[in-house]
């Protein structure tokens, strides 16, 4: 691997971090807006959907027109990862959350990794040893962070736990599609576009009139706006950016910091507890991001190059 693709990679990592520290960072945030005010978490998400395409969208038809252009042939994928990536991976997570309680859903959603490589292997590419080593340390640490999972999940139904397991799937599918595009597309090409294929449709599930009938506060809003911008458009275009220089199933491990991070937080803002366990794992998977970093040079040209 030359000098400039090495440098490339090592961007592209912390670019996926800088990503996590955002999504776990604000997921502090958000977890206080459905506390303080009540707000329905789809409409949260519906917010922040349509608060960052229509950010990213001005900013490109003032600064670069030029992004906004694409493909017809490619087209129908924008729309297929919009509705199947965008919109259904933060759907089925929510409905987790909801059903299953926060823990097994954000366990059940970082199987992603492993089914990023298992399908890399299906087509004929063959993992190397430290990164099936991160897979694996990358799930026991997140078992173990989400460690404190809600009793009353083993008496939801059958649907609901297929809706969780699915949510795993969906991202495993988002990485992967995302990638191929990305490839072809400057980030914020692709984010301008799957942004607002996903607020489209969130919008048909809670109409804009419902919520603005809800009367929220501005001090409410100012928190919206926080979390469209912070967790949604800054750290997905930090992640595409990364995902642009890294193999998929890399960037899906490194992503697993995400929970880290989360907990971290909310152990510092919101005053949550810490059990060793969790701390436990929390190096698990720190580990696992590092090992991640050290698959074999031609694996990860040859990753980089796919798209």
């Amino acid at each position: 691997m030359s000098g400039s693709q090495s440098g490339q990679r090592a961007l592209g990592r912390w670019l996926v971090f800088l990503a996590t520290l955002f999504w776990g960072g604000t997921a502090t945030l958000a977890r206080s807006v459905f506390r303080d005010s009540g707000v329905p978490a789809q409409t949260a998400v519906e917010l922040r959907l349509v608060i960052a395409a229509s950010l990213l969208f001005a900013w490109l038809l003032a600064r670069n027109r030029g992004a906004l252009r694409v493909e017809r042939s490619d087209r129908s994928a924008l729309l297929v990862l919009g509705l199947f990536g965008v919109a259904a991976v933060q759907g089925t997570y929510y409905y987790a959350i909801a059903k299953l309680g926060v823990g097994l859903a954000i366990l059940l959603q970082y199987v992603a990794p492993s089914l990023i490589v298992l399908w890399e292997m299906a087509r004929g590419q063959r993992p190397s040893p430290p990164m099936v080593a991160a897979v694996l340390l990358a799930l026991s640490g997140t078992a173990l962070l989400v460690s404190g999972v809600d009793r009353s999940s083993v008496h939801a139904s059958a649907f609901d736990w297929c809706v969780g397991a699915s949510s795993s799937v969906i991202f495993a599918f988002y990485v992967l599609a995302s990638k191929r595009l990305v490839a072809r597309y400057a980030p914020e090409t692709v984010l301008v576009y799957t942004f607002g294929v996903a607020a489209v449709f969130w919008m048909c599930v809670t109409p804009p009139w419902r919520i603005v009938a809800a009367h929220y506060p501005a001090s409410l809003w100012v928190r919206f706006a926080m979390l469209g911008v912070f967790s949604t458009l800054v750290p997905f275009r930090c992640f595409y950016a990364g995902l642009k220089r890294l193999p998929a199933a890399e960037a899906g491990v490194i992503a697993t910091a995400e929970p880290v991070v989360a907990i971290l937080s909310a152990f510092v803002f919101l005053g949550e507890g810490l059990g060793p366990g969790q701390m436990f794992g929390a190096v698990l998977v720190i580990v696992a991001a590092v090992l991640a970093s050290r698959g074999h040079p031609e694996t990860a040209e040859a990753g980089v190059e796919r798209g």
